[in-house]
């Protein structure tokens, strides 16, 4: 049975995988993005999650009812740091919300974190204040009031995570499912960004560690999981993708990476 599916980031990278199978599943995909996604999707609607009016004019052009978000679409460290802010956590939440009302009952929503959040249990009540903020602007507001130590690409994944823990229960009211999918270091195209604001030492290591870095379609696999009926009992979670990289470090084989 044919299913509605809304992607953010269809045109590269995770969520250009993502579309990629929905649409040989037979489903309908809309995406939502900058640029025109490479897969040939049921529609295009330009949306930057950057700028709160560019998500007001993308979910008015919405029709209907879907059964999936998956919000894949994210901006590396090495982007100014509001703009990291705004489209992995408040563009993201701008959005969601906005079309949760259209996700049908049984329906899914699926966040792209990443293992860069682990350290979200540190600033839990710090990252409770900014999601205490109600709208985009404000959320702004809050993080220029309160500049946060190391890298912002991190600290908006470990919001992400939180926010995905909070708000399942409050989306569950309405038979939505709403889970994260944290992947480690993936080969795409943006990859040389992390190197440059993560370090590539640090990426490098992880990559012999384990032995490669992931591939979209590892990552692809787990979102489809989480976006369909075999996952209906969970809610609120947050799935690792990196190959083990969590589990040695968690265990203390390794000590975490300096990210």
């Amino acid at each position: 049975m044919s299913r509605r599916i809304l992607v953010t980031g269809a045109a590269s990278g995770i969520g250009d995988e993502v579309t990629r199978r929905f649409v040989d599943a037979g489903d309908e995909v809309t995406s939502l993005d900058l640029k025109d996604p490479s897969v040939t999707v049921a529609r295009h609607v330009h949306c930057d999650l950057s700028d709160p009016a560019s998500i007001e004019q993308a979910v008015a052009a919405l029709d209907g009812t879907y059964d999936v978000l998956c919000n894949v679409a994210g901006v590396p460290g090495t982007a100014p740091s509001e703009v990291v802010l705004k489209v992995n956590l408040l563009g993201l939440r701008q959005l969601t919300e906005s079309v949760v009302e259209q996700i049908a009952e049984g329906g899914a929503i699926v966040n792209v974190a990443s293992i860069a959040g682990f350290g979200w249990p540190k600033r839990l009540d710090t990252i409770r204040e900014l999601l205490a903020t109600d709208t985009f602007d404000e959320g702004l507001a809050w993080f220029a009031e309160n500049p946060q130590e190391g890298n912002t690409y991190n600290f908006a994944k470990e919001a992400l995570t939180v926010y995905t823990m909070l708000m399942a229960p409050v989306f569950w009211e309405s038979g939505v499912r709403m889970n994260a999918v944290s992947p480690g270091p993936v080969d795409t195209p943006i990859l040389t960004d992390f190197e440059e604001s993560m370090g590539k030492e640090t990426l490098d290591a992880l990559s012999t560690f384990i032995g490669r870095h992931a591939t979209p379609a590892d990552i692809a696999g787990p979102v489809l999981f989480l976006a369909g009926p075999d996952s209906g009992w969970i809610n609120g979670h947050n799935i690792v993708v990196d190959g083990g990289i969590s589990g040695a470090v968690n265990s203390g084989m390794v000590p975490p990476p300096e990210i």
